[in-house]
């Protein structure tokens, strides 16, 4: 069925674009864009918002990150080539970011990193993930590229 009424077509391609934007993106699908400017960009804006203040405003997170706090939780770790974070798949980095180191590590695991799924959308939560690979050497993306393709094998 076709329609003729300009208003119509227009509401149509509104709510495409609105479906697809904000759409829900599906888990086991995650891609992070570290080459798409758009996305490093916009990651990088969200980024300085909501993760700098734990993380480093240069990535570098906190300081002895690799040790307890005196609560017992651990510190924000880095996300630039020294931290952990390229040691993970695309999957597990959106999933922890959506809903919280706790609820992804589960039992009795306590931590200060809160879930964003009440704060950003999926799709920002891909881009301020793109905008930290972004600033990995190629060597790391690289390496980072292989963790995607074993996760895809085995499991997150």
């Amino acid at each position: 069925m076709t329609y003729s009424r300009p208003g119509v077509v227009y509401t149509g391609i509104v709510l495409t674009y609105l479906f697809v934007w904000f759409a829900p993106v599906k888990a086991n699908s995650i891609t992070l864009a570290p080459k798409d400017p758009a996305a490093v960009a916009a990651g990088k804006m969200l980024y300085a918002e909501h993760c700098a203040s734990c993380h480093g405003e240069n990535l570098e997170g906190q300081k002895n990150w690799q040790n307890p706090l005196p609560n017992g939780r651990m510190p924000a770790p880095p996300h630039d080539k020294s931290g952990h974070t390229w040691h993970h798949s695309d999957v597990l980095l959106f999933r922890i970011t959506k809903l919280g180191t706790e609820k992804v590590v589960g039992g009795d695991y306590k931590s200060d990193m809160i879930g964003f799924q009440d704060v950003l959308t999926d799709r920002q939560i891909i881009q301020v993930l793109s905008y930290i690979k972004s600033s990995w050497p190629a060597e790391f993306q690289k390496l980072h590229d292989g963790v995607n393709e074993r996760a895809k094998l085995y499991g997150n």
